[in-house]
């Protein structure tokens, strides 16, 4: 748990939790030695001249002054230790995403992105905060304790000793036989979580099947799921439980003969005897609470192993020495790039001259938006090339590759931040004619210009204050102050109503003007003025040319043209 904690939080921030390690394992040691005062005071209290306990009492008494003073600084350092982790944590996830493939991020890998920011990284700082000091006194404490009574006592002792692997094994046995059980409730957790923003995002739709007052099924199951679950990881809990509490007082119990025994016997005096067994069952407590803590240190080893698994993705390798593109032109040279077991792009050649404009069509899952990708470098190919101005991407810096590229997706996000600063983000440091330039080439001055707040206005998460159309123009308004000489365009206009569509469409022909453009068209009538067309299908390029040229072939694309135009013409 420790090293993994470490491992995830890196060098550069491990070194507070290493200090309050060894704080509180030092608080947990003075403590046990505080106990071992208590021997000799209830012996002089229970002996013949109770007046000599006096002294002991004021040792008692000052090393007690010592352990809290101990215990202080070892909790305000636990919470300085669980800041810093959560800083670290932040900083090293924040950082390391930033040099993710951009292809690493799905949908389901951005949802739980966001989780791990939120509550995993909480439940790590929960760590040295609230949980590590009573489990190192648990821990820690007994066993000098024990040392103690060897000391005193070497039956005592050895006796109190033999619970030692009993407990640890216990300890284990539990932890494995709940393990699974500890994932199919987390597993089941997310699983209603999901289900119940479903629920609420459905309700259009519930609403209109006149469901609204009907239970939801998916949901019902999803929460009965997570409730079984739940069931099961606590009976699996409990015979580790009933074990260990079992056992610590089966010893307790083993202490209190073999004493009555030795005092008996002769073989050790009463008074000590008593002392010692208060000493022993001052260890009592901590030892069952150690069942409750190693289940709260298990379900955040589980949020830990969750963050080391995406600190442990592989981000892009940089190039040890970057080499700067000549121009712009774009090529794929036999590119091969598989997925889920499968060869998304295969063998793929291409060529798009500097100031170029490609355009790339076929059916849906041919691998066009993948295609784009390769050339911006959301992946890495597996086999081939893809080289920008001539030379391989692999051996462009990351930044200098991205400056020299705008991408405008059909689906497009925006900050929750105002328009101006989602505008600015293709260039931070544009001067205000830039700004107002580029949102007038992109008909997005007509949308300020009516919003009450105008550039002021918040756009809400995603964009959500806007439509998809006015999204659309301040992406381009983005793409056009940037600047960049490449364009690579999913097609942002499919699915606009036709008033929003032409005012993209302006947009976007200021935008491609005089740039190298390679565009995934989904609607065919937007292609007709590229100067090369490649059909893709099954990720391989069937046919390529202008459009005139395919359309005599009579091939695909052909085929492809002529439905599309047919809707149009039987209108």
């Amino acid at each position: 748990m420790i090293r993994l904690m470490l491992r995830v939080l890196g060098d550069e921030h491990a070194r507070p939790l290493r200090r309050t390690l060894t704080l509180m394992t030092a608080t947990a040691v003075a403590e046990g030695l505080s106990y071992a005062l208590l021997v000799p005071l209830l012996g002089a209290l229970l002996g013949r001249d109770p007046g000599a306990a006096w002294p002991w009492l004021g040792a008692f008494a000052a090393a007690a002054a010592c352990c809290a003073v101990l215990r202080y600084r070892a909790d305000v350092s636990g919470f300085r230790a669980g800041a810093t982790l959560s800083r670290g944590l932040h900083h090293r996830l924040g950082d390391h995403l930033a040099r993710l493939p951009l292809g690493w991020f799905t949908p389901r890998r951005v949802g739980d992105v966001s989780v791990l920011a939120g509550r995993s990284v909480l439940q790590a700082m929960s760590v040295p905060a609230h949980r590590l000091q009573p489990l190192i006194g648990a821990i820690v404490t007994p066993l000098t304790v024990v040392a103690v009574l060897l000391c005193y006592d070497w039956r005592l002792g050895l006796a109190a000793l033999a619970a030692a692997p009993v407990v640890a094994a216990t300890l284990i046995w539990t932890g494995r036989a709940t393990a699974a059980q500890d994932a199919e409730r987390a597993r089941r957790g997310d699983e209603a979580a999901g289900r119940v923003i479903e629920y609420v995002r459905a309700q259009p739709v519930l609403r209109l099947g006149g469901r609204t007052t009907d239970r939801f099924r998916l949901l019902d199951d999803a929460l009965d799921g997570q409730r079984r679950a739940v069931r099961r990881s606590a009976l699996s809990a409990l015979p580790g439980v009933l074990g260990l509490s079992f056992t610590v007082q089966a010893v307790f119990t083993g202490l209190l003969v073999l004493g009555t025994w030795l005092a008996l016997g002769g073989r050790i005096a009463p008074a000590e005897v008593l002392a010692l067994l208060v000493l022993a069952a001052r260890c009592v407590d901590p030892l069952l609470s150690l069942s409750d803590l190693s289940g709260q240190m298990r379900a955040s080893r589980g949020e830990l192993e969750r963050l080391d698994a995406v600190l442990r993705e592989r981000p892009l390798p940089e190039p040890a020495s970057p080499v700067r593109p000549e121009h712009t032109g774009l090529s794929l040279d036999s590119v091969v790039l598989h997925r889920g077991g499968r060869a998304v792009l295969d063998g793929v050649c291409l060529t798009v001259p500097e100031g170029g404009r490609l355009a790339v069509v076929g059916p849906s899952g041919a691998g066009k938006t993948t295609l784009l990708q390769l050339l911006a470098r959301f992946h890495d190919v597996d086999a081939g090339v893809v080289r920008f101005g001539g030379v391989d991407v692999r051996e462009i810096a990351a930044e200098d590759l991205m400056a020299r590229v705008s991408i405008v997706f059909q689906d497009v996000y925006l900050f929750d931040a105002t328009i101006e600063e989602n505008v600015r983000l293709g260039r931070p440091g544009a001067t205000a004619e830039d700004l107002r330039a580029a949102a007038a080439a992109a008909r997005l001055d007509e949308i300020v210009a009516r919003l009450p707040d105008g550039w002021a206005t918040r756009v809400g998460e995603g964009g959500a204050v806007l439509s998809g159309g006015e999204r659309q123009r301040v992406s381009i308004a983005r793409a056009l102050l940037k600047d960049a000489p490449v364009v690579l365009l999913d097609e942002a206009t499919s699915g606009l109503d036709p008033h929003n569509e032409r005012a993209v469409q302006d947009g976007l022909d200021r935008l491609l003007t005089g740039r190298t453009v390679v565009v995934v068209a989904h609607r065919l009538h937007t292609v007709r003025q590229a100067d090369c067309i490649a059909f893709l299908d099954g990720g391989r390029i069937v046919e390529q040319g202008p459009h005139d040229e395919l359309l005599r072939k009579n091939g695909r694309y052909a085929q492809f043209w002529q439905a599309s135009v047919a809707p149009v013409t039987s209108e």
